[in-house]
């Protein structure tokens, strides 16, 4: 009996610490990195929609609206908005990759790791912020043509606004992605969420004066708080007269208090934790 038992190989799993979860999670960010920078068609591809929204749908309209932008070209005010429009998109296409590793079979190999799957959601969103980040900063390097200053300080703040809303965004885009299985299902569902979320942020348009229904769906639009203070961000550094700010640039208010800025990054920053957090639970559980 003994002569054909074959020898029994002792396998030593390493021990969870830090380190091996930090390096998990560089693993799984800079994995999705090295696939979105090889896939160059990818990277114009996503950067198409905001440019039309930007020249060609605001040159469109520019005549239309001229009268009642006190001066303000068209494209200047939409600028802000397509900012976020960039990275939403790109965040929630990123986000999508988790569904196709699970599909081929990669994400098997991710969860037999000797790490834990709090690690590869963080490691997910991190990744997807990224890479809607880079996307972002694509389209706020031309700022000098929708007449934008290059000022150092709205450089700076608003890279800071993509940042954050890039993670946000990622972070529900990969909670969406551990709840559905399937890819197709994931692109239905994606765009029942982004272009609702899109339309009513006020991305296209200002935020005061909106219909009574138009307004309580824009307030409770996660993406209208970070729209918001990207459009202040970048009124504060236009030449423009008060008249104009009132109208362009109102603010989002609560029953008559104008959010300050720094309120809605931080709920977009709340936000983005929350989401990430119900995501690696989700992901515990169902996986």
């Amino acid at each position: 009996m003994s002569a054909v038992m074959a020898d029994v190989v002792a396998v030593r799993v390493p021990e969870r610490t830090w380190r091996s979860e930090a390096r998990a999670v560089k693993t799984v960010w800079r994995r999705d990195l090295i696939r979105f920078a090889g896939n160059r068609a990818q990277v114009m591809t996503w950067l198409i929609q905001p440019l039309l929204f930007l020249f060609v749908l605001g040159s469109g309209l520019q005549s239309l609206s001229a009268a009642s932008t006190g001066g303000v070209d068209l494209k200047t005010f939409m600028f802000p908005g397509v900012l976020c429009v960039a990275v939403l998109f790109t965040a929630m296409v990123s986000a999508a990759s988790l569904v196709w590793d699970r599909e081929l079979g990669f994400l098997r190999e991710m969860m037999v790791a000797p790490v834990s799957r709090t690690s590869i959601v963080v490691g997910k969103c991190l990744g997807g912020g990224t890479i809607a980040a880079s996307q972002g900063v694509i389209v706020l390097a031309l700022a000098g043509l929708v007449d934008v200053p290059y000022d150092p300080l709205l450089i700076l703040g608003a890279f800071g606004l993509l940042v954050l809303m890039a993670f946000t965004v990622s972070a529900f885009g990969v909670l969406v992605a551990v709840t559905i299985k399937q890819a197709q299902t994931f692109t239905w569902v994606m765009q029942m969420a982004v272009f609702p979320m899109f339309f009513l942020s006020g991305a296209l348009y200002p935020v005061a004066g909106l219909p009574a229904w138009l307004e309580v769906l824009n307030r409770i639009n996660p993406l209208t708080y970070a729209v918001d203070p990207m459009r202040h961000l970048v009124f504060s550094h236009l030449d423009v007269s008060e008249t104009a700010r009132r109208t362009l640039d109102p603010g989002v208010t609560w029953w008559g208090w104008h959010l300050p800025p720094a309120f809605e990054a931080g709920m977009v920053l709340l936000l983005g934790l929350a989401m990430m957090g119900v995501a690696i639970w989700q992901f515990s559980r169902t996986e």
